[in-house]
């Protein structure tokens, strides 16, 4: 699972960030509104914890204008206001759920969980490719009904490329998606991932066809 932090005060920030990191997740972070807006609107994430105080644009402003452009990614927004008229103006603006500050770790990353769960207008929870079935709620893989087991860097990739089916991938924007913006991550660990999940999902399946097809020069695709 992939989130962004957009909170200005870089403690709460980075606690949220290395906690997140513990639970397997990919998190990105941003400190000032207008580069958390420029991530959420470029970038792919499965949930966004938004703070509602915000530098240079607030979480109100950034969550309108992401509904406004059709992007529909689950918006968890952090408030210190507790009154029953801000809560309202928060959840008007698109927001999905609320957490008011302060709160414990442990409540945050189940509103986290509860909202990747929920159904989205722009993704499937199930990706299909020939008898391969992925499930992101469930972050469960089979192949004709059998169970797979994979990494949560591997589940990730697997993912992409099947959100992605038809498109050639390459590298980097496996890297970009899957690691964290501060990872250092060479070319030759997207390999020995690919190489890994394929082993996984082809080994004991040789009736089923290959599903991830490198293109040479270019990436690697599932048609």
């Amino acid at each position: 699972m992939r989130v962004l932090i957009v909170e200005d005060e870089k403690k709460i920030a980075d606690a949220i960030c290395d906690g997140l990191k513990q639970e397997k997740f990919a998190v990105d972070v941003a400190y000032i509104g207008t580069d958390g807006y420029d991530l959420a609107s470029t970038e792919d994430y499965d949930v966004i914890v938004l703070d509602w105080m915000l530098p240079e644009m607030d979480g109100v402003t950034i969550c309108t204008r992401l509904r406004s452009a059709n992007i529909h990614t689950p918006i968890l927004l952090l408030t210190a206001k507790s009154l029953t008229n801000d809560i309202v103006d928060g959840l008007d603006c698109g927001a999905d759920d609320y957490l008011t500050k302060p709160f414990e770790f442990e409540e945050l990353i189940s509103r986290i969980r509860a909202l990747s769960r929920r159904p989205r207008q722009t993704l499937h929870s199930k990706h299909i490719a020939d008898d391969l079935i992925l499930d992101s709620t469930s972050f469960e893989v089979s192949r004709d009904g059998k169970p797979i087991f994979l990494s949560s860097k591997e589940f990730a990739i697997l993912e992409y490329l099947l959100r992605n089916k038809g498109s050639i991938i390459n590298k980097q924007q496996i890297i970009d998606h899957v690691w964290n913006f501060d990872d250092d991550v060479l070319p030759n660990t997207v390999e020995v991932n690919i190489r890994n999940i394929r082993h996984k999902i082809e080994k004991d399946f040789t009736k089923g066809r290959q599903l991830i097809k490198t293109v040479r020069g270019f990436g690697y695709t599932i048609e």
